[in-house]
């Protein structure tokens, strides 16, 4: 008798739990459902796609790039893109019988174009200081990295003498267009800032700002991310996102609208900011997404690149002058958008 006693509670117990869980699953698709209907039916809209950056740079005045160690495919690839498009001018500083060659290979044309400046190094280190400095001297208008190591590149950036510092912080700022979403989505920083403090968060919003303003997006709404909507003070994330909700308040940050802390479901769906009665300016609407460390930037970045196939431009704000600091497995069309990005900005 007790055994079968036993038995109907553990039978009761699991019918609630499936119960329970049919619940979550029928509200989950659900959700999938709403947020179809309400955000990624439409796609982006044509006045927002990258490739109205390509549009919008070739109607400004045209600039210079300076690419450091410009001997790469994707690079080359690129600059042929640019200049077929009439975006710029280029110096490519690095091997220059390398870079010839690829010229030869991959833009036949460039070899007697006018608009493209080749001026040999021996070395990488090299290339990036003679890149930066050409920059410093406003010989070059933006600087491109190549086929170099960031942390070469940004050493000559950094450089005390003839660097690119402004003593603002310098962040990284990704556009993002995502299949079927119906908007450009700004994440930073996915690629330079380890773990930001709340001055240095501040500073990176207002290098985001700067860039979306650049782009035609002149009030963004800035969600800063952590796992909660709510503060908690157990976790940083939450406190910084307060702070720097009633900072932008009180008028500390400018040319946006802060509000957070946001779950990255409710800084980009409507419907899930709805069901948790979270209201407000960016819920749901977000056009930033300020990432709380460069793990969660990072591979924020990466899923939409890999499992959404977002296309994606990138640009280092911050500097006296914007950088094009792209990956060197990122395709010739993401660096493109890239340096579309960054003489819009540049120009901005």
């Amino acid at each position: 008798m007790q055994k079968n006693s036993h038995h109907e509670t553990n039978c009761r117990v699991l019918c609630r739990k499936i119960k329970r869980f049919h619940h979550f699953f029928t509200w989950h698709e659900s959700c999938i459902n709403k947020i179809g209907c309400i955000s990624f039916e439409k796609g982006v809209e044509q006045d927002l796609q990258l490739k109205t950056f390509i549009d919008r740079a070739t109607q400004l005045n045209t600039k210079t790039v300076a690419v450091a160690a410009a001997e790469d495919e994707e690079v080359i690839e690129a600059v042929a893109h640019a200049l077929d498009s009439n975006l710029a001018r280029f110096i490519l500083f690095g091997n220059r019988e390398k870079i010839l060659a690829l010229i030869k290979e991959k833009y036949p044309k460039g070899e007697e174009d006018s608009r493209i400046k080749i001026i040999h190094e021996d070395t990488n280190n090299a290339a990036a200081e003679e890149a930066v400095k050409s920059v410093k001297n406003s010989e070059a208008h933006v600087l491109m990295k190549g086929n170099i190591p960031t942390s070469m590149l940004l050493k000559a950036v950094l450089n005390k003498d003839y660097g690119l510092r402004t003593g603002n912080i310098i962040s990284h700022v990704a556009v993002f267009e995502i299949p079927g979403y119906d908007k450009l989505t700004l994440i930073t920083d996915s690629g330079m800032n380890i773990a930001p403090d709340l001055e240095q968060k501040a500073q990176i919003i207002k290098n985001a700002v700067s860039i979306a303003r650049s782009i035609g997006i002149e009030n963004p709404r800035v969600a800063p991310l952590a796992a909660v909507e709510v503060v908690n003070p157990a976790m940083q994330a939450t406190l910084d996102a307060a702070a720097l909700t009633v900072m932008n308040m009180r008028g500390q940050i400018n040319g946006c609208i802060v509000e957070g802390p946001l779950a990255l479901d409710n800084a980009v769906s409507v419907f899930a900011a709805e069901h948790k009665g979270i209201t407000g300016k960016v819920a749901g609407k977000a056009d930033i997404l300020l990432v709380p460390t460069i793990e969660v930037g990072n591979a924020l970045y990466k899923s939409l690149v890999y499992f959404a196939n977002a296309k994606v431009g990138g640009v280092i704000a911050g500097a006296k002058a914007p950088i094009v600091l792209t990956s060197r497995s990122d395709t010739a069309e993401s660096k493109l958008y890239s340096l579309a990005l960054a003489l819009c900005s540049v120009s901005n």
